[in-house]
């Protein structure tokens, strides 16, 4: 699927929503800001693959590789770690499902063990924000997604619609890669960069039109590809 909203997204609050269009005139999708509303994230992330030609002056295109390149991931933070672990415990030792649980020893034990590596992951993401540059098309690197919202953590309906309504994907863009592409020559002065990348549910239409209004030298051709089998 591809620029389609969210199935379990509240008619509520997709009604007092602000809307957003594709640059390309495609579907508009409702989001929310207001925390404790359903977002625009659907239950099982679909991911797209696209292609994506820029094409421009070799310095102006240089000056694009070197703004976006990053660490393509997002330094969050996890403000209730600490309930969590609570609702952890809680969860493993009178599971959902009615099923046998643990005893509260284990079930704190391992629940302790899921929260230190759920803060390690987090401390590692934000070391390498900071100084990666191995993704060449980090949306974070060129769009950053502002302090108080990161504070907030992922999973909070603001954080979820700042990311929709300034990116139009909720997470980062996965497995980006540089295609091979024929290098300028005296006849051929406009130079391009061929990338392949993978967006979560939708196709980061908000993004690309701040990147035209940016980089307005600077060329994109942006090709989803549905998968309608």
């Amino acid at each position: 699927m591809g620029n389609r909203a969210a199935s379990s997204a509240s008619p509520r609050a997709a009604s007092r929503a602000p809307m957003l269009t594709s640059p390309a005139g495609g579907v508009r999708v409702g989001i929310t800001g207001r925390a404790g509303d359903d977002a625009l994230r659907l239950a099982h992330t679909d991911w797209l693959r696209h292609d994506l030609v820029i094409t421009g002056a070799p310095s102006e295109l240089a000056d694009f590789e070197a703004a976006a390149a990053g660490a393509g991931a997002i330094p969050w933070e996890y403000p209730d770690l600490d309930l969590e672990e609570e609702d952890r415990v809680q969860a493993l030792v009178q599971p959902p499902d009615g099923s046998r649980g643990l005893d509260v020893d284990s079930a704190r034990v391992l629940a302790r063990e899921l929260r230190e590596a759920i803060f390690g992951h987090q401390q590692k993401i934000v070391a390498a924000a900071a100084q990666s540059r191995a993704c060449p098309l980090d949306l974070h690197k060129l769009l950053p997604v502002p302090a108080e919202i990161l504070q907030l953590g992922p999973d909070h309906s603001a954080s979820l619609a700042w990311l929709q309504a300034n990116w139009g994907t909720t997470l980062p863009l996965r497995h980006v890669q540089c295609l091979p592409e024929k290098p300028v020559t005296a006849k051929r002065k406009t130079a391009r960069l061929r990338l392949e990348f993978w967006s979560a549910d939708w196709t980061p239409w908000a993004a690309f039109a701040a990147f035209r209004k940016a980089w307005p030298a600077l060329g994109f051709d942006i090709r989803p590809e549905y998968d309608d089998g």
